[in-house]
């Protein structure tokens, strides 16, 4: 399904673009890096990166690949300025933040939609990277779905929009759920492992190998979308091997 080409890993930046934006609302060339300053809570990417933690942690906890979308967003944001090891630690200083703090949530949205107003398809681009992360795991939760119903609120999309979402990711994981599952040796042989590895080595192959097929990464080699999307399929593999092998040994 092309509208999972957003699924797993995937960057920030593919919904921003050309659009992205500084406090003074200015659009950024992503070919030229420049020097942030200011709040990133100015910035449309910080106001999601604020949005993401909140909906990452909404259950209590935050799951080994949602905290891995969030480190690759942070990586791939601050990439696009010279002064980037001040940006990802503000982005990181800003998750570790507003994850603990729901009570400024519409505030938030508010200010990511006057920044959008105008831009519709990019709100609902938003919303279908948000209900990724709370179903990256195979579980919708009850706190995922309320928090995430009231980002969709207070970004003013439609509500048929919005369960057509929840909707697709429903059955995509139903429809995996429905498949032949991995037996465990062929999952090693995914993350290109062994049963003997220690957890160290098999969280650092996984790792590589998300490296390896990270779609943004690709797209920035000029790649063909069609190797692309592969890649995208591909990381669905990985992680479905690595849960696999990580509940085999009770982690």
């Amino acid at each position: 399904m092309e509208i999972f080409v957003l699924a797993v890993i995937i960057s920030i930046l593919f919904f921003i673009g050309k659009n992205y934006k500084t406090e003074e609302f200015k659009n950024i060339n992503l070919k030229q890096k420049e020097i942030f300053q200011g709040d990133v809570l100015n910035h449309e990417a910080g106001l999601l990166v604020a949005l993401m933690s909140k909906v990452a942690k909404a259950d209590g906890k935050v799951g080994e690949l949602e905290a891995e979308i969030l480190k690759h967003t942070f990586a791939d944001i601050s990439s696009h300025f010279h002064n980037f090891v001040e940006v990802r630690e503000q982005l990181k200083n800003l998750y570790e933040k507003e994850k603990e703090n729901f009570s400024n949530l519409i505030i938030i949205c508010d200010r990511l939609y006057s920044l959008t107003r105008n831009d519709y398809s990019k709100r609902l681009k938003y919303m279908e990277y948000l209900l990724n992360l709370a179903f990256i795991d195979g579980d919708f939760s009850k706190q995922e779905q309320e928090i995430t119903e009231d980002i969709a609120q207070a970004l003013k999309i439609d509500q048929k929009d919005y369960f057509n979402l929840i909707t697709n990711f429903e059955n995509f994981y139903k429809s995996r759920a429905n498949e032949k599952a991995l037996t465990l040796e062929k999952a090693y042989e995914i993350l290109e492992s062994n049963s003997n590895d220690d957890e160290q080595t098999l969280k650092k192959n996984y790792r590589n190998l998300v490296k390896k097929y990270h779609p943004d990464i690709l797209e920035g080699r000029g790649e063909s979308q069609n190797i692309i999307d592969e890649a995208t399929k591909k990381l669905q593999e990985i992680n479905e091997a690595y849960e696999i092998i990580k509940k085999a040994r009770g982690v």
